[in-house]
């Protein structure tokens, strides 16, 4: 048995014993990063951390603690009601909101995680405050980031146009732009439909001056228009009840000198350590896409310099770090790295390309460009898929146009697995949830998608010879 079959059948197993005896799966790779970095691939140690995400652990740290002391102070409280504002009431807008909003962000040259970092935490605690399905708002976001992807002067599209530019294959901005602006649009109007939009909109508005909210009800009481009522729940007072369900949150305490209205009608007035914190999050979105800082170092910077000001607010907030998706994360990560190093990648890539047929050749591509995509770098794997495709596409038979776009979309779309960086954003990022329930459904969403999307663009962007 070839060295790469060992190593995906051993990823095969760690997906296994990590569903059927609750283990978390970041250890169980980190341990098979080991053994087949060791015994297979003849690493040493150096060779199986080189696949360490160091850069992803600082963001999902860096952020998860800013927005830590955000809640803790009641600076996200203060977000959600300005949100519920602005869209007069209508709490069915605000997850096309955040769609919207990550989508400009990552069109006009944003990162797409760091888009994702900086709208998740606010819009996810707005789903808590409103019994939102996180599943349903954690999508939103991510789909949104992906839906502006690919313009032209995005980073993706910038990146991915400059590969098509170096392999002298025909290319077209405005169809790359427009397949993944589609395809994410549509999922997204799917999502919505599914997931509780519905029953969003028969809710109508909710009064904007900080009384009467849905999530703020009575233990015991139904939350309007979610037909669930208050459990035990986890954290401090949410619920998931079953895959695609609300989480019905309770009433927060607040202080009294804290959260006296201001006169804006939010029910909440500015402190000055909430001032601090909505100026750091300014701060923090300046830095990321004005001067391209890193998202993690300027998160924990801003972190650690609100804690010292105001240590009261900010002494649990380490605590509320998530540290069991850290691991998870990097664990998996660190095994795709280890997969990469012993050259797996490209022996499933180049196998395929291999094919003679070149329609079946072009949906296979499609297909590993998603399953890996959903563990690694999004943009790394088009970068390695579209050379492989070079050869067959210089036969005239498959449209390079048609090609590129549903690599891109496939490639993309996936993100919302929790193992991608977006997609532990999102998990990293929720308040008040059962976090293992989320994880499944946030996997489960995610397997979906790699199932579905790269057929469906194969079939509409591929079959017909765009390009």
């Amino acid at each position: 048995m070839s060295p790469e079959l060992v190593s995906i059948l051993v990823l095969v197993v760690v997906f296994v014993i990590a569903t059927t005896r609750s283990v978390n799966m970041g250890a169980l790779a980190f341990a098979a990063a080991f053994g087949v970095g060791t015994l297979v691939a003849d690493l040493d140690a150096d060779g199986i951390f080189a696949g360490f995400p160091g850069d992803l652990f600082v963001v999902l740290v860096g952020v998860t603690y800013l927005f830590a002391i955000a809640r803790a102070n009641g600076t996200t409280d203060w977000l959600v009601h300005a949100a519920v504002r602005l869209v007069r009431g209508r709490v069915a807008l605000i997850p096309w909101v955040m769609f919207a909003l990550t989508g400009a962000l990552t069109a006009i040259g944003a990162v797409s995680p760091a888009a994702v970092a900086i709208v998740a935490p606010v819009a996810l605690s707005f789903a808590t405050r409103y019994s939102i399905s996180p599943l349903l708002m954690g999508t939103m976001v991510v789909h949104g980031a992906q839906a502006g992807g690919f313009s032209p002067i995005s980073i993706y599209g910038s990146i991915v146009n400059g590969i098509v530019e170096r392999e002298d294959l025909p290319g077209s901005e405005v169809t790359l732009f427009l397949a993944s602006l589609i395809a994410n649009l549509l999922i997204a109007g799917v999502l919505f439909a599914l997931f509780g939009g519905r029953k969003l909109w028969a809710r109508g508005s909710v009064p904007t001056d900080g009384t009467g909210e849905a999530g703020t009800e009575p233990a015991g009481k139904e939350a309007p228009g979610t037909g669930t009522t208050p459990g035990t729940g986890t954290g401090s007072g949410a619920r998931t009840d079953t895959a695609g369900t609300t989480p019905t949150p309770t009433a927060v305490a607040v202080r009294p000198d804290q959260d006296t209205d201001d006169g804006t009608g939010t029910g909440l007035r500015l402190t000055p350590a909430r001032i601090a914190t909505l100026t750091a999050l300014v701060a923090l979105v300046v830095a990321v896409l004005g001067f391209d800082l890193d998202a993690g170092l300027t998160a924990v910077t801003l972190a650690v310099v609100l804690s010292t000001a105001w240590p009261d607010d900010s002494r649990r907030a380490v605590g509320e770090i998530a540290w069991s998706t850290v691991l998870l994360i990097c664990g998996v990560l660190t095994y795709v790295g280890v997969l990469e190093e012993m050259g797996t990648i490209t022996w499933a890539g180049e196998g395929v390309g291999g094919i003679g047929v070149p329609l079946l050749a072009a949906v296979l591509l499609c297909y590993i460009g998603a399953i890996v995509s959903a563990f690694a770098s999004s943009v790394g794997i088009m970068g390695a898929l579209i050379p492989l495709a070079v050869p067959f596409l210089a036969q005239g038979e498959i449209g390079a146009v048609g090609m590129v776009a549903a690599l891109a979309v496939s490639a993309t779309v996936v993100d919302v697995s929790p193992f991608s960086t977006n997609g532990a954003l999102v998990l990293a990022a929720a308040p008040d949830v059962d976090r293992e329930r989320f994880f499944r459904q946030l996997m489960v969403y995610g397997g979906i998608v790699v199932a579905a999307v790269p057929a469906l663009a194969w079939l509409v962007l591929v079959v017909p010879g765009f390009g």
